[in-house]
């Protein structure tokens, strides 16, 4: 393993809770891995431009991957296809994801480029690799206390599915508004889960 991309989608930036705790998991793997090198995009820190008219036109027509109209698109295309796994740190913002990771998607979903599409619909062209989905909410969309609906999860999963990324790996840290003691309780589950797991078995140590 050399390298770890690090997607943080949360306006709170480094004080978000989801992307601490993929932080620390890329320090557990930098235990493992003394070389691997951590690949961070923070889209609130540094914004993506929006979709320009010119960009979508190249979408539909003989473009070539070289063009300017493509240079965002390539750069964090060119990101995901060097990582050996992909970590996305996310809050759930009205039952789905934030604006910003929203439009990351629309950079690295690109027709011919990261999936093809025929009679038997779209198929992803990148290899698979391991993703981890980071999700905080204040309240809760899972589990016996849910009472909002979830609609991140099953589109980033169909988003990354549609690249030819199966291999994912959820996480949800709820209740974060519910004061310091659910916070800690939410995150020290989330890191005994995320031991269990080989690539992260010195979680509590890193």
């Amino acid at each position: 393993m050399n390298n770890v991309l690090l997607i943080n989608a949360s306006p709170q930036g480094a004080v978000s809770h989801a992307n601490q705790l993929a932080l620390e998991l890329c320090a557990c793997l930098q235990q493992r891995y003394a070389q691997l090198e951590l690949v961070e995009r923070d889209l609130a820190a540094y914004p993506l431009p929006v979709l320009s008219m010119d960009y979508v036109r190249a979408l539909t027509t003989a473009t070539p991957f070289d063009s300017p109209v493509f240079e965002v698109s390539e750069a964090l295309i060119g990101e995901l296809e060097r990582s050996d796994i992909l970590l996305i740190a996310t809050p759930t913002h009205n039952f789905t994801f934030p604006a910003a990771l929203k439009l990351w998607v629309d950079y690295v979903l690109r027709i011919h480029r990261t999936f093809s599409s025929g009679p038997k619909g779209k198929v992803g062209l990148l290899s698979d690799r391991p993703v981890y989905l980071l999700v905080g909410s204040g309240g809760f969309h899972q589990g016996a206390s849910a009472s909002q609906a979830d609609f991140l999860t099953s589109y980033l999963r169909h988003v990354l599915n549609t690249l030819g990324l199966f291999n994912l790996h959820v996480t949800y840290l709820q209740g974060l508004v519910c004061g310091d003691d659910a916070v800690s309780t939410t995150l020290d589950a989330a890191r005994a889960r995320l031991a269990l797991e080989p690539l992260f078995s010195h979680l509590n140590s890193a």
